[in-house]
């Protein structure tokens, strides 16, 4: 029960689900190690501050010598572009030496390797916290058909069949990818559900968050039961 993949995890302190989700992803193979960040609203202050913290959380689990590092707070991303994204990875890197992503750029590498444009969005979120999801995406090139948030920040509490309904509820005729958003959500027993009841791609943080580290790191391995990212465009 060796393991050969160190990975390091700078979440929200009210996050229950990213660890768990990632663990889950990397099995025996994999030791998991976090990093939390005083987090209990999303406000737009809140969620900014968070990106200010990683670079020490970041500092902190390089001590780990962990092979690569996500910052696991997709909302807070939302609030950049994917332009700021990019930088913010570059700079956690550059002040590690450890390979680093952060989700919500992940998200839009996932789904650009797919090769979809027309995406639909299911979330907890708030209105004003899906308003900043859809501009956030739409600036990275992607049509949004349809966006529906639960309008609650208990993210983690929400149950899996909540978030399915949630997700099939969003779906257009021309929908190529369904987005659900939250690193706090729990959605991964229920990708390959929604993929073969639908047909549609199905992409969610914490799955495209998991799905860019091992890019990162340029591990090719593919992962079953959880989706066809993870499965198909490795």
């Amino acid at each position: 029960m060796d393991w050969n993949l160190k990975l390091g995890l700078i979440v929200p302190s009210w996050n229950t689900v990213m660890e768990y989700e990632f663990q889950t992803l990397g099995g025996a193979r994999t030791s998991m190690h976090s990093q939390r960040i005083k987090h209990t609203a999303d406000t737009a202050d809140n969620l900014n501050w968070l990106g200010t913290q990683a670079g020490s959380a970041a500092e902190l689990l390089s001590h780990a010598k962990v092979n690569g590092i996500c910052y696991g707070c997709t909302a807070s991303g939302f609030l950049k572009s994917f332009t700021d994204d990019l930088e913010f990875e570059r700079e956690l890197e550059d002040s590690t030496g450890i390979a680093s992503v952060v989700s919500s750029a992940s998200i839009v590498r996932a789904l650009q390797a797919m090769g979809v444009k027309k995406i639909s969005v299911a979330s907890p979120y708030e209105p004003w916290l899906n308003e900043e999801l859809q501009r956030y995406l739409r600036q990275a090139d992607f049509d949004i058909l349809s966006i529906k948030g639960l309008g609650t920040q208990a993210h983690g509490s929400v149950t899996t069949q909540t978030v399915k309904e949630l997700a099939l509820s969003v779906i257009q005729s021309d929908t190529q990818a369904i987005f659900i958003s939250c690193s706090n959500l729990r959605t991964l027993s229920i990708i390959d559900e929604i993929e073969a009841e639908t047909g549609k791609l199905v992409v969610t943080s914490n799955q495209a968050s998991f799905w860019g580290i091992l890019n990162r790191l340029g591990n090719k391995e593919v992962i079953q039961s959880a989706g066809r990212l993870l499965r198909e465009f490795r």
